[in-house]
């Protein structure tokens, strides 16, 4: 199993990016795909998350109507649109395959990790 983050960079407020999560080993449909974001002296949190068996979706407050969470089953790809960055969005965002289908937020909840791709909103 491996997943592969990409698509972070520097950007400035207002600005968007689009995160690329490749995964290798499974299927998306089974499995959940989130987000993880840790910004320096943070914890890692959850940003969002995709069901592996019926797409259902799941967004962190701070987020909602900001990020979107889709996935390309036969590119065997997840992605964050992020729309709207503001420099709280700073961070080290990773992509995560849960331990079932069914969406969490909680960390502990997934098990194979992709290497973190940085985010930097600032002017």
């Amino acid at each position: 199993v491996q997943l592969q983050a990409s698509g972070g960079g520097l950007v400035q407020p207002g600005g968007s990016l689009r995160l690329s999560c490749a995964v290798s080993g499974f299927t998306l449909d089974d499995y959940a795909i989130g987000w993880f974001r840790q910004a320096p002296g943070k914890e890692r949190e959850g940003v969002s998350c995709i069901s592996g068996s019926d797409g259902r979706t799941y967004y962190e407050d701070s987020v909602k109507g900001r990020f979107t969470i889709s996935r390309n089953d036969a590119g065997n790809t997840v992605y964050l649109e992020m729309n709207s960055l503001k420099p709280e969005d700073t961070a080290v965002y990773y992509c995560a395959q849960a331990l079932s289908s069914s969406t969490s937020d909680d960390r502990t909840r997934y098990r194979y990790w992709g290497q973190g791709t940085l985010v930097t909103v600032s002017s």
